[in-house]
């Protein structure tokens, strides 16, 4: 099924800019259209700093009539219109005084998008606030209405002068330009640790539409006095909290990628235990690509293809591929699996033609 992706960045022209909203859109522009929107084949619509609120409502309605998924990646600032207090995206002739006449009312995308099937259509953020938006959106959680989900992240207002970046944006577009979506959670996981500083105070806002908005604010990635890491994820998992335990090993993969660089022992041993702990939450498709990530790794750094560690991650890959039930994953999945085995075929017989006649297979089912 095709998708739709649009992709707006708004920002007043005049002294109340506080976010460069359409430098994003360069970093957007190169990733697929198919990553964009999720789907094998998309459309995709650009607005850059919009200058009338009435030309975005009817790019809005556009894009929430047509069919199949739609992903919208909205970046700006929001502000409070002075006489209803209504939470507005500022558009390019937007002023504090004129909020009301020439901003996006937020509710405005929220009626848009109400009547389209539950689970289609998804909204990514990078919003900045000032002071009075802020205070509204940590007491009142940022909404999509219910069947949207809702990533992203809200900067808090900052007391220094100059243009804010919106590095989320930029970090998951990052993420995207390889050509491959990850699951949503993971997503907003890898844009968050790659954009915030260690004592960033954002807002994050992770929600599948099927429950209330989560929204929480940035935690500080714990360092090696605060505790024992993997007693906290062991006691993280056995109780359920298996999202819990993966924020804590993405965090201290991120602690050793500063501390020791990429490619590192202790860079690839966190992204092991993530690859362990993304299979113990029931998600075989996102711990194959976790391993194909580490033998990946570990080739990167000089490791021998036929070294135990690299044969290990490549077994581990195949395993869990083969669990992977959903179609479009496994063919998503399955050209970096066959590479792989080709160069890591390990000590099994047979490997990389059992890779190929799988993806075959699914292959075969898909042109029937």
């Amino acid at each position: 099924m095709s998708g739709t992706a649009l992709l707006v960045a708004a920002a007043p022209v005049s002294k109340g800019r506080i976010v460069d909203a359409a430098s994003v859109l360069p970093v957007l522009a190169a990733v697929s259209p198919a990553a964009l929107a999720g789907t094998p084949t998309a459309s995709v619509v650009e607005l850059a700093d919009p200058l009338d609120p009435q030309t975005v409502l009817t790019r809005l309605r556009a894009a929430a009539m047509a069919p199949g998924p739609l992903t919208i990646f909205l970046v700006g600032q929001v502000h409070l219109d002075r006489r209803q207090r209504q939470l507005h995206l500022a558009l390019a002739r937007s002023t504090p005084a004129t909020m009301r006449y020439t901003g996006l009312p937020w509710h405005w995308i929220t009626q848009e998008l109400r009547l389209r099937p539950a689970g289609s259509t998804t909204i990514v953020v990078d919003l900045h606030t000032d002071p009075e938006s802020w205070g509204t959106l940590t007491q009142h959680p940022l909404d999509a209405g219910p069947g949207v989900a809702l990533y992203g992240r809200i900067a808090p207002p900052v007391r220094r002068r100059g243009i804010e970046t919106p590095t989320y944006m930029k970090a998951l577009a990052t993420v995207l330009r390889s050509g491959h979506r990850p699951p949503l959670p993971q997503l907003h996981e890898q844009a968050v640790a790659q954009s915030l500083a260690d004592d960033a105070q954002d807002l994050l806002i992770a929600s599948t539409g099927a429950a209330p908005v989560a929204q929480s604010p940035y935690r500080q990635p714990p360092t090696p006095s605060d505790m024992d890491p993997h007693a906290a994820i062991t006691a993280a998992v056995e109780a359920g909290r298996h999202g819990e335990a993966a924020s804590l090993a993405a965090a201290w993969e991120q602690t050793a990628l500063r501390m020791h660089g990429p490619g590192s022992a202790e860079v690839i041993h966190w992204m092991e235990v993530r690859a362990d702990l993304q299979r113990f939450a029931g998600e075989p498709a996102r711990s194959c690509e976790t391993w194909l990530a580490v033998a990946a790794a570990r080739l990167s750094a000089g490791q021998a293809p036929d070294s135990a560690e690299v044969e290990a991650a490549a077994d581990r890959a195949h395993h869990l591929w083969d669990r992977v039930r959903d179609p479009e994953t496994v063919r998503g999945l399955g050209p970096a699996l066959v590479a792989l085995r080709r160069q890591v075929p390990g000590r099994q017989r047979g490997t990389l033609s059992l890779a190929q006649r799988r993806l075959e297979q699914f292959h075969t089912q898909q042109v029937g």
